[in-house]
């Protein structure tokens, strides 16, 4: 099994609540694959996309083997389905993403392990068990910092930022449900991640570095084409090498960095999946994310991605759709991206925008020029 190569015909499986199976499961037919989507939700735009739909929970390990048994590779394309799942479908199909990183990346302990292994510089933290950890350990890391639990499946909830010894005594809420991490808040000028693409023989293929921007903790903005410091860009793609490097991983995966205002590198998260900063290559670049995962789970050669226009990606949400129909009427160069959810489903996030030019400052002066996107609550987030 471990020398098979997809050809067209040949059936991938899609798992995982996320708009980027839809995408994927697009490419992927558009490459003569057949599709088959596992999802607990018949709705489900990547169930609707696919050939096969295969409704169940995780739970269902009898649906979950009629999948895996049913193609020739599976794919996850979220970072929040259980390892241990994963684990479970390798034992009747292929995997070539594995369960490893997965474990790795939704740990922050082992992340962190991970990553001092390889002597990459992460923020200063400790382990939180208690209460009384909090105030030792804030006295070593010092203010601001903030807490989370060792679990990212809980995402922003039970997170607290202490920026006075106050502050501590809010984490008293939810401090007994687990293990937790504190970490120094490092105070960065921008974020900058690497899409790396790893194909089975560990052969490394990146992608133009992009830098994003967040709103309220989400992703709101990634640009590609930008200029960046020759010494940064050059230490960013050593460093996401050898991360991907030393990750049993196959496929595409994100690793994004915080830059300070002195230069300094600090490594945020690693994402071993698609992730929604590679979107800004369907237009921004001569391969997409999409199709160049493919390649790396079909054992198909690796294209190298070059940049092709300066492309900035946004984030759509159902509060922007009724400005935009200004702009859908007016504007040359912006390309829309809709997920179709099905009308029960409540989504904030509808959808991307794609904007290309020549000059990524005009591209980013015509965009808030409309208005649509001002917010006076924007800042940065760790």
């Amino acid at each position: 099994m471990t020398n098979e190569i997809l050809f067209p015909g040949d059936t991938l499986g899609i798992i995982g609540e996320s708009p980027n199976g839809i995408m994927l499961a697009e490419t992927a037919k558009k490459m003569g694959f057949k599709v088959i989507a596992y999802s607990s939700n018949e709705g489900s735009p990547t169930v609707q996309e696919a050939d096969l739909g295969i409704i169940g929970s995780y739970q269902d390990r009898g649906k979950l083997q009629d999948f895996a048994e049913r193609c020739a590779v599976v794919t996850y394309v979220s970072d929040q389905i259980p390892a241990e799942i994963i684990g479970f479908l390798q034992r009747f199909t292929r995997v070539p993403q594995g369960k490893d990183a997965l474990e790795i990346a939704q740990d922050r302990l082992l992340e962190r392990a991970f990553l001092e292994q390889l002597n990459i510089n992460i923020a200063p933290y400790a382990t939180i068990v208690s209460l009384d950890d909090v105030y030792q350990a804030v006295s070593s890391i010092g203010y601001p910092c903030i807490i989370k639990p060792i679990q990212k499946e809980f995402g922003h909830r039970y997170q607290q930022l202490i920026a006075k010894q106050s502050d501590i005594a809010r984490c008293a809420d939810f401090i007994d449900r687990g293990t937790f991490v504190l970490e120094a808040w490092i105070p960065f000028k921008y974020e900058i991640s690497a899409l790396v693409v790893k194909d089975a023989q560990g052969n490394l293929q990146p992608f133009p570095l992009v830098e994003n921007h967040y709103r309220q903790r989400r992703l709101f903005e990634t640009s590609v084409g930008g200029e960046f410091d020759s010494a940064v860009k050059a230490e960013i793609n050593k460093l996401a090498n050898e991360i991907a490097k030393n990750l049993h991983y196959v496929g595409a995966l994100e690793i994004a960095f915080f830059i300070t205002e002195s230069g300094a590198i600090y490594v945020k998260k690693i994402v071993p999946t698609l992730h929604p900063t590679g979107y800004v290559f369907d237009r921004g670049a001569n391969v997409s994310m999409f199709e160049q995962h493919i390649k790396a789970l079909a054992k198909m050669p690796l294209e190298p991605a070059d940049l092709l226009q300066p492309t900035i990606m946004v984030k759509l949400q159902t509060a922007d759709l009724e400005a935009l129909r200004t702009q859908w009427v007016l504007k040359t160069n912006w390309h829309y991206r809709f997920y179709r959810y099905p009308k029960m489903a409540q989504q904030q996030t509808v959808g991307y925008l794609l904007v290309s030019g020549n000059n990524l400052l005009e591209l980013q002066q015509q965009i808030d020029a409309t208005g649509i996107w001002q917010d006076s609550s924007a800042t940065k987030n760790n």
